[in-house]
């Protein structure tokens, strides 16, 4: 098979900016006021998450990159044959090298199919990846794996990764809608792998998400930078304050911004004024944890009986590979 280097955007800016407006909307003018997540990342958003993932209490990155590298090997044999590693949520596809590795040396793998939403970070991270896997096809697709992942091109027997615990920023519904798109683009035997954090002792998983030196608070922080440069809002993120809680219940880490006073946010290119009272508080991403039989128990019923888990020494993180039935 000739090897190529591709990109195919599906996702412009027009419906980035469409799906922006809508989030915006529909979270701040909810009883609970909450934005997604995925808002944190513009540019200044990745660099300070490439920050946290260096941080003495952020042990996640670190931990699955180690799972990773002892395990990447055994992950290459429980599932033979893979000829297409879709990435989702792709990144800078740092830790993929090391499952494109283990897999290239079984000797069927061709192409690598690494999906972002960002257009800058998934070029830079194609063409790392070309320039140091040759032997492999490289296709990039820019697209939001929540509602598009009918649309990525197939090449062969596919194996569907999604790490970095993204997974967990999904309540329970919401991976059930996930776990039904993977198996619409899936053919009965081919594979799901996910990098998960596991519930652990919450004096550990807490500061993970608000550290010492204040860099997840600033990311936290970033989201208001990204209305106000998108959508003409006049948020002072100085007048929120980060909150990092354990949600017991739910068993998830929250994040939230607390307004430090009353005042009101005006979003020009919406035609909104939302008032926040002092100490009235914004979800802004949810980080579930997991209970390794509880999950694997979710996987079945997803129609994803697991093949095989792997653990960190300390059980804080699990790579999980199921396959579609």
């Amino acid at each position: 098979m000739t090897t190529s280097l591709s990109i195919d955007v599906q996702l412009s800016d027009d419906d980035l900016a469409a799906a922006l407006r809508a989030d915006a909307r529909a979270g701040l003018t909810a009883t609970r006021k909450s934005l997604p997540s995925k808002w944190f990342y513009d540019v200044r958003g990745s660099k300070l998450f490439d920050a946290i993932t260096e941080l003495p209490e952020y042990y996640p990155t670190r931990t699955e990159r180690a799972l990773l590298r002892d395990r990447a090997g055994e992950i290459a044999l429980a599932a033979p044959g893979v000829q297409e590693l879709v990435e989702l949520g792709s990144g800078s596809s740092e830790k993929t090298r090391l499952l494109l590795r283990a897999f290239g040396a079984r000797g069927a793998l061709h192409t690598y199919l690494p999906q972002d939403v960002s257009e800058t970070a998934l070029r830079e991270a194609a063409d790392w990846i070309h320039t140091e896997f040759p032997a492999l096809s490289v296709h990039g697709v820019v697209s939001d794996f929540t509602s598009m992942l009918g649309a990525l091109p197939r090449r062969g027997r596919r194996m569907v990764v999604l790490l970095g615990g993204t997974l967990g920023n999904f309540a329970r519904p919401q991976r059930a809608e996930f776990f039904a798109r993977v198996r619409e683009i899936l053919d009965p035997g081919e594979h799901l792998l996910l990098g998960v954090g596991l519930a652990v002792d919450p004096a550990i998983m807490v500061p993970a998400y608000d550290d010492a030196a204040g860099v997840t608070a600033e990311f936290n922080r970033n989201v208001l930078h990204v209305m106000n440069e998108r959508l003409g809002a006049d948020f002072v993120p100085n007048r929120f304050r980060h909150v990092a809680v354990w949600d017991a219940e739910n068993e998830w880490i929250e994040m939230r911004l607390e307004a430090t006073e009353d005042h009101t946010v005006a979003l020009g290119e919406l035609g909104l004024s939302i008032p926040f009272a002092a100490g009235e508080q914004m979800r802004t991403e949810i980080s579930a944890k997991f209970r390794l039989d509880a999950f694997r128990a979710e996987l079945a019923e997803a129609g994803f009986p697991v093949q095989c888990s792997w653990t960190d020494p300390d059980d804080r993180f699990a790579l999980v590979l199921g396959s579609m039935r």
